[in-house]
């Protein structure tokens, strides 16, 4: 038995689809853990000052990992590893040793150096949180600033993981991530109260880290001081942009919570659950697939064949837009009934879902541009360049910030643009709607982001016309799954109760199941070629049948 869970970890997946399946069914199960996460959160503590301030603490362990850790994520060492390992798998196992000293100890270092100016990183940015809960904010910060180390850790085991296409370790670590804050939150915030659930994200990190030991036991590393600074000085030139660019991410995020902090009670909580939700189908669709592509991109563009290259590029673009297309219509559509569901319980009022669905359907509308710059970013830093992404991602982070210092004040009173938005995501009685200017904000920003991204792609490596058929067909079928799915809240809303958890869960279920077929059947009449790929795909999983996989003039 332990030996079958052995192989398992060490099964290499070598099909882009079946590694992308792979990936978002890990990724579902991963994200409804953290859907019940945040359900056990939103009942127990509502939108207010305890999840504030958890959320909130949360904020400065992440920007390290952003600052630090970032520096060895899969994007930078799968394609040196991939280039060492071409040429001796022990010059591979050295500078994989190399980069896990290194980076471990520069990661404890930095942690050690935050943990000591909390105070006045919390004076700073924090201020209303400073007042009132001053300490705890302060211990459980220190704690979690154990995770980013062992994430780090996990990252480099990761990444080598990835780098022979061994994709079940890296599904499973934010499975049992999740598992870990879950467990904190049950088990030891009974006991530590916020300590406990500081603990529980630590014990979450540690399990993420330690799932990847298996996968990389037949590639351990070794550590040679001879050459250490030529390797480290090669993954710090190729990932200083890409960190730049991730840090630029977090930091923005940071600046986001920080106001959200100076605003409404529960302001930060609300940010914070949308966001969560919103990452649902990102990790699922984006996530998945960009990962999925990453190593034969790396590879290919290593070989030098740019045509296998793009032709692998342009395929998990056009499944990426596919899936979030009619999943961007369907959030929207159903915003109010997700939320509800998963966290309309206990302290959690109705006005809280209000106002959470209405930040979740304003993050959702990035969804499909979110998933695309995730795939074409991974594709230039599979070419080595790390440094377009970073003036993309540079324009997009002062575009939402800039965005932010304009639409707060419009926000704090009863402007056009305030009473327009309350009006389509129907919160006008609710209070705290100014929050809403944040996601506002980071969707204009991620738009920008996302179409200069796309231009300097066409500009450095191609048109990229085949992905117009796929977005016609994919738009053309999520305004009928969101047109059916309406139809069906509208006319279930007459005749089931949605006083009771049943009957929001059921009124979704049904619209949502609808709306899902309802756009198959339209991509199956359109003789959509994503369609037919994942149904080949799927039939060829399922029973075992020998399928014939797409040729290069198909992708």
């Amino acid at each position: 038995m332990v030996e079958r869970i052995f192989s398992l970890f060490q099964k290499e997946w070598h099909r882009l689809t079946d590694a992308a399946i792979l990936l978002a069914l890990f990724a579902l199960l991963s994200q409804l853990l953290a859907l019940v996460r945040d359900r056990i959160f939103a009942h127990q503590f509502g939108a207010g000052e305890t999840l504030d301030l958890y959320y909130a603490a949360f904020r400065i362990p992440d920007l390290l990992f952003a600052l630090v850790a970032s520096f060895v994520s899969a994007a930078v060492i799968i394609p040196l590893f991939v280039d060492r390992a071409e040429r001796s798998p022990e010059e591979a196992q050295v500078f994989f040793g190399r980069v896990l000293a290194v980076f471990s100890a520069t990661l404890s270092i930095m942690a050690f150096g935050v943990a000591l100016a909390l105070p006045l990183l919390l004076d700073r940015f924090f201020p209303s949180i400073a007042l009132e809960s001053r300490d705890e904010f302060l211990v459980l910060s220190r704690i979690l600033l154990l995770s980013p180390i062992l994430l780090g850790i996990s990252s480099i085991l990761g990444s080598v993981a990835q780098a022979h296409r061994k994709f079940l370790v890296y599904a499973l670590s934010p499975v049992l991530y999740n598992v870990g804050i879950i467990l904190g939150v049950l088990f030891l915030y009974p006991v530590w109260g916020v300590v406990g659930l500081g603990m529980g994200v630590v014990l979450g990190a540690l399990l993420h880290m330690a799932v990847n030991i298996p996968a990389i036991a037949a590639l351990p590393p070794r550590f040679l001081w001879r050459g250490t600074v030529h390797d480290i000085k090669s993954v710090i030139v190729l990932s200083l942009p890409r960190t730049l660019g991730l840090s630029l991410g977090q930091i923005t995020l940071f600046v986001l919570i920080a106001w959200a902090a100076l605003l409404h009670e529960g302001s930060v909580t609300v940010f914070t659950f949308a966001f969560n939700l919103q990452s649902v189908p990102l990790s699922i669709i984006g996530v998945s697939f960009s990962v999925a592509a990453f190593p034969t991109l790396a590879r290919f563009y290593a070989e030098k064949n740019t045509t296998a290259f793009l032709d692998h590029m342009m395929g998990a673009a056009r499944q990426i837009i596919f899936w979030s297309l009619p999943a961007v219509v369907l959030a929207i559509v159903l915003r109010a009934q997700v939320v509800r569901t998963i966290l309309g319980s206990g302290a959690f009022t109705w006005d809280d879902t209000r106002l959470t669905a209405a930040a979740f359907a304003l993050f959702a509308v990035s969804l499909a541009v979110q998933s695309l710059i995730l795939l074409f970013v991974r594709a230039y830093y599979a070419a080595g360049n790390t440094k377009t992404p970073l003036w993309a991602s540079g324009i997009g982070a002062v575009t939402t910030i800039g965005a932010t210092i304009i639409l707060l004040p419009l926000f704090a009173e009863e402007s056009m643009i305030r009473s327009t938005l309350e009006t389509l995501l129907r919160v006008s009685d609710v209070a705290g709607t100014e929050v809403l200017a944040l996601p506002l904000a980071y969707t204009i920003g991620v738009f920008l982001q996302g179409w200069i991204l796309l231009g300097l792609f066409r500009r450095d490596f191609g048109a990229y016309g085949a992905l117009r058929r796929t977005i016609a067909q994919s738009a053309l079928a999520a305004l009928m799954a969101g047109g059916v799915a309406y139809a069906v809240l509208d006319g279930m809303s007459r005749a089931i109760s949605l006083d009771t958890f049943w009957g929001v869960f059921l009124q979704g279920l049904v619209a949502g199941v609808l709306g899902i077929i309802t756009a198959a059947l339209t991509l199956k009449a359109l003789k959509s070629r994503e369609y037919e790929e994942v149904a080949r795909s799927i039939h060829a999983r399922f029973w075992k049948e020998k399928v014939i996989a797409p040729s290069p003039e198909e992708l």
